[in-house]
């Protein structure tokens, strides 16, 4: 794939140029510019697999853009919110990891892009949100996006670590998991932190993020909310 350089500090892009025929994918509405010669296309991949992406919550295509012109072609990706872009070269992490719903920025189009595991966390009074894990196959390089501060975890056989599951960018998938409800229900009303966690189990790379989408959300809801009242 051609070269690719990451913009900007705590609100980042990356800007991909692309060799003719050369390609990429996002998830929609993740483009931020593009040459003219580049062509953009929805592509749902099978009605299957569209189906199952519309379920669990993403959009129903993918956006491939292919570089139709006969030099470089550019195209860019905005991250969604203040935070890092983080470059995957599949290829060296075993051709396969997984990332959570939302981390997904854009890849090289010989990345196969899959769901892997779905939870819904809590229901009725507790309302919590839902668990999504994608499964990023292929020998391509993928760019995912971490809120707020980029954590990097490499964890030993054997080794647990406790994880809020909005947190979580993405894992090997030598690295085992598993959702936990946190017990005590003082815990859970007076201990100001979520209902699950994750357990990520090594060995295997981890990728963390300080300032999940769910956190900051809530963040600006309860200022307006203030803001509103006073």
């Amino acid at each position: 794939m051609g070269r690719f350089q990451i913009l900007g500090d705590d609100i980042q892009m990356v800007e991909v140029t692309l060799e003719p025929g050369e390609g990429m994918r996002s998830e929609a509405g993740a483009m931020l510019y593009m040459d003219a010669h580049i062509e953009m296309e929805a592509q749902v991949g099978g009605l299957f697999k569209g189906l199952k992406r519309m379920l669990a919550g993403e959009s129903l295509a993918l956006t491939t853009y292919t570089n139709r012109g006969h030099g470089p072609g550019r195209v860019a990706f905005a991250a969604p919110y203040p935070g890092k872009i983080i470059p995957l070269n599949l290829s060296q992490v075993g051709g396969e990891f997984l990332v959570q719903r939302g981390s997904y920025l854009a890849s090289t189009v010989d990345v196969d892009i899959e769901i892997a595991f779905t939870k819904r966390l809590g229901a009725g009074l507790f309302g919590g949100e839902g668990f999504l894990l994608q499964r990023l196959k292929g020998r391509g390089l993928a760019f995912l996006h971490a809120g707020g501060h980029l954590v990097e975890k490499e964890l030993a056989a054997g080794e647990t670590l406790l994880v809020d599951t909005g947190c979580i960018v993405g894992f090997a998938p030598s690295v085992t998991y598993d959702i936990r409800m946190v017990k005590g229900i003082k815990t859970i009303f007076l201990g100001g932190e979520g209902l699950f966690l994750a357990t990520l189990t090594g060995p295997g790379k981890v990728l963390l993020q300080s300032l999940p989408l769910s956190t900051m959300a809530r963040t600006l809801v309860m200022a307006a909310g203030i803001t509103k009242s006073s």
